[in-house]
Parts: C-alpha cells; sequence; structure tokens
C-alpha cells in the first residue's frame, strides 16, 4: 500500500493530488454568489490547501472568525475517462462550480465526499471553485472548535473551510464505488461487499478478488455482479490448512492485500488495490476479547492538534511520528478524540498495530437540527471508516455534550438508543460506547472519567464494584455511571480518563494540582495508574493525554512532540499490567 495515497485502503493508479495553493478569498457579507464568484473569485490572496486560513501553514494565519469562505484553482484533465473530485474534509456547507457551473454541495465537517465532475469538464485546463460556510451554531458536530470569540476551557481555535486532502481521480463510467469488508474471524473467512456506482440488470459485470500475503497469493474468486452488488466470502487460508490464517493484533499487525477488479463482457473496466486484517473483538462478561483472547486496553487520548496547523496534520510523517511515539510509551491504542483522523493516520495504526476508538466531534444543543446533523454524519462515518481492522470501538457521545440532560430526559435517552442501534445495523461486530464518561444508556463497555489526582482515593472510589455500579453514588464526585432508568448489566468497564497532569512551570492549565518537577509527575503518575491496574474487575484505561493542545498543557508531550519526562519510566508503568 501507499501511505501517501489519500486514501490507502482504496487505490487506483490514476489519481493527481491537488494541495497546494489555491485563490482565496473572505465573504464577510456572503455576497459572493450574488457577485459570480463562482465565476472566478477575487485575486486578492492564497492558501495553502489543505490547511485552513486559521493556521500558520495556511500562509493566513488569521484566528477570528469567518462564516464564509472562497477557494479557486484550475485543473489540468488529461484523460478521456469519468472524473472524480474528492475532498476528504471540509467544515461545514461545501459547494462546488466547475467552469462557473454549479456540480453540488455537501454538508458535515468530518466526512469525506466526492463529486463525479465528468459532465463539467474538458481535456485542458480547468476551473474549479469551491464555497464553504461555516458558523458557530451548536446544532453542528463541532468537537473541539470554539464557538465563542476566544479559547475556553478545552475549547481550541475554529476550523473553517478545507481542512483535508483534495484530489482528483480517473475512473471508468461504470467503476467500483465502494466494498464492505467484514472478517470472519472464527470461520477463516472476509466477507465482502462490493458495490459499483451503476445498478446494472443485466449480467454483463463480473467482479473479482485476489488475495495475498507478502506477495504470495492466497485465493482467487470471481461472482456475478447484480443490480450493483455482488456478496463473496473467500477463505484465508492456504490450501485448506486451518492454521495458516495471519490474524491482526497490536503484536502482530498482520495485513492481508486484495485486489478488486470489474470486467464488463469480459473485459477488466477498474481495478482497485485495498487490504484488510483477521481480527475479530467481543465481548465475555466483563471481558473484551480480541481474537478470543483476553484484551487488556491501554489507551492513551489523542486530539490530533498540532501547533502550526491545528487539527490538520503537517505532514504524513508527523502522524507516523505521534504513532511511534505512542507506542514506544507502552500504549496499545488511542482513543482518537472529538475528531474523524486523516485515512493515512489509518491505515498506519493498522500497519503498525495501534488499536483505536473512534470518535466524532460533538454538537453541544440538543434540537431537531442537531439530531439530524449528528445522525447524518456519524453514520457516514462508521460507514467510512469501517474497513480499518484498528478501529475496535465506536464512541458516538462523550460526557453528555449535546445531549445534556440524557440523566432525566427521556427524548435524549431514545437518541443515544437510536445511535447505538443504528451504528450495530451497519456494524454488528464492534462496541459501542453511547456516552462516554458518565450517565450511560445502553453501552457495550462502562466507561468513567476520573480524574483524581490521589491513586489511594482513586482506589477507594473504585474498589467495590458493585456500590458503584449500582448507581447510588456519584462516581467522580459529579456524575453517575447511569441515567435515570438505566443500569448494569454486567459489562466490561474501562476508566477511559484519568490523569492529564501538568506541570507547575508551564503556562496553562492541566488536571487537579500542577507538578513542580519530573520527580513529582512521575509518582502521581505512578500512584493512578497503580490504582486503576489493582481493579480486577477494570479492563484497561484511558490516560490523558498525548501531546498538549493550545491552553491545555497536560500531554506528555509538548505540542511540539518534545517529551516532558523519561519515557521509559512511561512504559514501564503502563506495561506493569502485563507481567
Amino acid at each position: 500500500m501507499n501511505k501517501c495515497h489519500p486514501r490507502p485502503q482504496f487505490i487506483r493508479n490514476d489519481w493527481v493530488l491537488l494541495d497546494g495553493e489555491w485563490q482565496f478569498a473572505f465573504d464577510d457579507r456572503n455576497s459572493g454568489e450574488m457577485n459570480e464568484w463562482a465565476k472566478g473569485i477575487p485575486k486578492e490572496q492564497t492558501i495553502q490547501v489543505p490547511f485552513s486560513y486559521e493556521t500558520k501553514m495556511s500562509g493566513i494565519e488569521d484566528p477570528t472568525h469567518h462564516s464564509v469562505v472562497w477557494y479557486e484553482r484550475t485543473i489540468n484533465v488529461t484523460h478521456d475517462k469519468n472524473v472524480l473530485l474528492h475532498f476528504e474534509g471540509a467544515d461545514y456547507d461545501t459547494t462546488l462550480w466547475v467552469n462557473g457551473l454549479k456540480v453540488g454541495d455537501h454538508q458535515g465537517a468530518y466526512t469525506a465526499f466526492v463529486f463525479d465532475i465528468t459532465g463539467y469538464v474538458h481535456k485542458g485546463e480547468n476551473q474549479i471553485v469551491v464555497k464553504v460556510e461555516d458558523s458557530v451554531d451548536c446544532s453542528k458536530p463541532r468537537g473541539k472548535q470554539r464557538w465563542l470569540k476566544d479559547n475556553f476551557g478545552c475549547w481550541y481555535v475554529q476550523t473553517t473551510g478545507i481542512w483535508k486532502t483534495v484530489w482528483l481521480e480517473y475512473v471508468s463510467p461504470i467503476h467500483i464505488d465502494n466494498v464492505k469488508m467484514t472478517p470472519e474471524f472464527d470461520n477463516r473467512e472476509i466477507a465482502v461487499e462490493l458495490h459499483t456506482n451503476k445498478s446494472q440488470s443485466d449480467t454483463s459485470l463480473t467482479a473479482s478478488a485476489k488475495i495475498f500475503f507478502e506477495g504470495k497469493i492466497i485465493n482467487k474468486v470471481m461472482v456475478n455482479v447484480i443490480d450493483g452488488l455482488a456478496k463473496f466470502s473467500p477463505s484465508v487460508v492456504e490450501s485448506g490448512d486451518p492454521w495458516s490464517m495471519k490474524s491482526w493484533s497490536p503484536a502482530h499487525p498482520n495485513l492481508y492485500d486484495i485486489t478488486f477488479e470489474l470486467f464488463q463482457d469480459g473485459q477488466s473496466i477498474d481495478v482497485v488495490n485495498s487490504y484488510f486484517g483477521m481480527r475479530k473483538i467481543s465481548i465475555e462478561g466483563r471481558k473484551i476479547l480480541l481474537n478470543n483472547q483476553e484484551l487488556y486496553q491501554r489507551l492513551i487520548l489523542d486530539q490530533g492538534y498540532w501547533e502550526e496547523s491545528d487539527l490538520t496534520p503537517p505532514t504524513v510523517e508527523a502522524l507516523e511520528t505521534d504513532i511511534d511515539k505512542v507506542l514506544e510509551m507502552g500504549y496499545n491504542g488511542v482513543r482518537k478524540h472529538q475528531k474523524v483522523e486523516d485515512n493515512r493516520f489509518l491505515y498506519l495504526c493498522d500497519k503498525k498495530g495501534l488499536l483505536v476508538w473512534s470518535e466524532v466531534g460533538a454538537t453541544y444543543s440538543f434540537n431537531d437540527r442537531a439530531v439530524s446533523n449528528f445522525t447524518n454524519e456519524w453514520l457516514e462515518i462508521v460507514k467510512q471508516n469501517y474497513n480499518h481492522p484498528c478501529i475496535i470501538t465506536w464512541v458516538p457521545f462523550n460526557e453528555s455534550w449535546g445531549i445534556g440532560d440524557v440523566f432525566v430526559n427521556g427524548a435524549q435517552q431514545k437518541f443515544t438508543e437510536a445511535i447505538y442501534y443504528l451504528t450495530k445495523t451497519f456494524d454488528a461486530m464492534r462496541p459501542v460506547v453511547t456516552n462516554d464518561g458518565w450517565q450511560h444508556t445502553i453501552s457495550d463497555i462502562i466507561t468513567l472519567h476520573d480524574y483524581e489526582e490521589f491513586g489511594e482515593k482513586l482506589k477507594k472510589r473504585y474498589e467495590n464494584s458493585d456500590v458503584l455500579l449500582s448507581n447510588s453514588i456519584q462516581h467522580n464526585k459529579h456524575h453517575y455511571p447511569f441515567a435515570k432508568g438505566y443500569g448494569y448489566q454486567g459489562q466490561p468497564v474501562i476508566i477511559s480518563e484519568f490523569g492529564g497532569i501538568a506541570f507547575a512551570s508551564e503556562s496553562g492549565w492541566g488536571y487537579g494540582n500542577q507538578v513542580k518537577d519530573e520527580e513529582a509527575f512521575i509518582n502521581r503518575f505512578d500512584s493512578i495508574h497503580q490504582a486503576i491496574q489493582d481493579l480486577d474487575y477494570v479492563c484497561g484505561f484511558c490516560y490523558t493525554q498525548v501531546t498538549d493542545v493550545q491552553q491545555e498543557i497536560n500531554g506528555l508531550l509538548t505540542i511540539g512532540r518534545e517529551a516532558k519526562v523519561d519515557l521509559t519510566k512511561i512504559r514501564e508503568i503502563n506495561e506493569r499490567r502485563m507481567k
């Protein structure tokens, strides 16, 4: 696979990266359409895509909120094939014009989207104009983006407009639109649903799949495409040998390569290269199992911010550095917090064996618009990232954000149930945490947040699981584990936020009292981890956090990725439960 491809799990040969310099303009009066900017925007300034105008790497670095922004560039079409224009992410309402003609629009901040611009372009140079509208509306999934003028609490500078890669792809008129791959671990098969972009009622279309491991062909199948869909479940074992399946895990992140090919009347019309991992995530009582073996999760909260580019990774190498640092510190996974990260991050986690809990940016209002906005975006996120073996848990809600009265509000409770069941409808294999941290309704895992700084107090608070999970006490001084009307059903328990230690010498905030030196830091880190590791009924933890983020300075690394403490000591403490 190619880690530089925008979607390493869905690669065709004919693609062109469109990142780089674009024309750019603010439109604070939202008068651009009336002034026919769709035919060309004012040539006043440029921007470096995919960095939002708020960031230094954009070349603009303006942190103030602008509700409407425009982009323009030319593209050179070199093929007679169909032309797809991909946006990996733009926040929030995006409209596209090509050569002055409106192509379409898209709503959402965290999902990828694509426009078929074939009928709007010709060979040679073509003009692309993009308008993106954003606002401070809390009915939109915002995540950690502030909606006030200045940063506050744990909310940071907003991200407006294009903030992920833009790229061009050439395809045949009939082509593979998407593929859903489900590892049937116990059967040693990979279940595949291949969808084409058009539903053909005839039998002229066939699809094949070739499975490889380390370059050696393992299996090959070919099936008919009926009404735009082909389904098959090829074996991944060699010559019927049941012991030859290579499973995926943090210790052994084995990946199978798979090539999909589409044929019309026997002629090849589309080829897509992909990969998958054979792994199974399941729950037995209070235990979470990976590949039918008990899994103790050592996670760290990862907000994915950089000093000069905010939510957008500065390079693919920067993503790889973060993953390597996390592994170096003895963690086996990350909780990617309030963000859907770059596809290349998920590819690198697949390749290196780092587990991922996947979230989305929260809304902060509860109304019909918020429910619709959130539901549509969440389901698309689940569909788009389903095939990554590294993702083992879905986390749609966090700390009752956007569902602030879920403890007693029946409508908000039903909303969490609806999202749970909708997620399960599309993905039956992964656990879903409906409200990470507290006030759970239905949830496959019970997750608790507690920033207690003293290990002895933390241990005492959690030592009696029957009392804690009976919902008779507030587990972290402020919140009950369950919403009213719900209770413990024997699920696994994870302390999914704790720690957040900051140094007193730093400017900003952490959780609890700040420590004066590295010795005090390690002592506190050791104490709170020992308290959690001693709890037999708790099957994992998630420490806050990998790096500092703007005013929040409680990372193990600075926002520049410099270690604040000896990382070997962090690793020793994290891996103590393994011994």
